[in-house]
């Protein structure tokens, strides 16, 4: 592979083709924009009773089809540390805003690192919802609260469900069974992924007809 050729498999890889052309006063735009969306979001997050609902699934995987994966990443992580100060909760959880740019970052490589053709959109998409749900949902988001749960003491509603179910002690598999199902985060990961199987291919068929 010639250095030209890795040159601009990176760039595609790294950076959105959407802002490639733009000026810096545009791509700079895009991104304050993008970032500005994903605060938005963190903060009007909802938490009802024993759920969260939230689009920030969504909202970062479409900041990183738009802004690529490195901006993505960016805006998502930011998004997340920026609608905490606006919206704190408790105190603020690094891997939470590290899942968040994560989202944008495997989005941003799949959609702008291969070759669009006929279905590739679908394709993307299975496989952003699929990489997204065990590296961000499962392995950093899950991993994260399972050892903070464990550094305070796990509630007994946990070890009551793990107890019933599987017997003896909460492992993280347990843990992640326990989060995705009884708190409902496996719902609001289907939610998100269908809204994206929506948008994504409507936002697409509108920037062909602009051309």
């Amino acid at each position: 592979m010639s250095e030209n050729t890795k040159k601009k498999f990176w760039k595609h890889v790294l950076f959105s083709k959407a802002l490639e052309g733009k000026s810096r006063s545009q791509q700079i735009a895009y991104i304050g924009v993008m970032t500005a969306f994903n605060i938005i979001i963190n903060v009007a997050e909802s938490k009802l009773p024993d759920n969260q609902f939230s689009l920030t699934i969504s909202v970062a995987v479409l900041t990183g089809i738009i802004l690529g994966a490195l901006f993505g990443f960016t805006a998502g992580f930011l998004g997340d540390f920026i609608g905490f100060i606006f919206n704190p909760r408790s105190f603020y959880m690094p891997w939470v805003g590290l899942s968040t740019g994560m989202f944008a970052f495997i989005s941003g490589l799949i959609f702008n690192g291969f070759p669009s053709r006929k279905w590739s959109i679908w394709i993307k998409l299975v496989l952003v919802s699929f990489t997204t749900l065990v590296v961000c949902t499962i392995g950093i988001n899950s991993t994260g609260f399972y050892f903070y749960n464990k550094a305070i003491g796990f509630s007994t509603a946990l070890v009551e469900y793990i107890s019933e179910r599987f017997g003896g002690g909460v492992s993280f598999w347990g843990y992640v069974i326990y989060r995705l199902f009884f708190k409902g985060q496996i719902w609001n990961s289907v939610f998100n992924y269908a809204l994206l199987f929506i948008t994504v291919p409507t936002l697409s068929r509108i920037k062909i007809a602009k051309k």
